[in-house]
């Protein structure tokens, strides 16, 4: 048996989660630093961090910085780029 160590950037994982929340991933890649902002409905908590583990998975991947907010009252959360300085 060999056992080696691997970068974890060598290791491309493919959760399920991602065809549940590829419209999701669509939209945020369509989003501008400064622009519009995507507001996304959720059902409970668990979905909300699932979307987010989603988003900031995909900012891990690409570099790019998409932060999320969510609305203290309503089951809304949205999701921007801020603009650069």
């Amino acid at each position: 048996m060999d056992i080696n160590f691997v970068s974890r950037t060598d290791i491309k994982i493919s959760k399920k989660s991602s065809s549940k929340y590829k419209p999701l991933l669509d939209a945020v890649k369509k989003l501008e630093a400064g622009g519009k902002a995507l507001q996304v409905s959720f059902e409970d908590e668990t979905e909300l961090n699932s979307m987010r583990n989603v988003v900031y998975g995909y900012n891990r991947d690409t570099g790019d910085q998409v932060k999320s907010s969510k609305h203290p009252e309503k089951n809304v959360v949205f999701f921007y780029k801020e603009e650069e300085e």
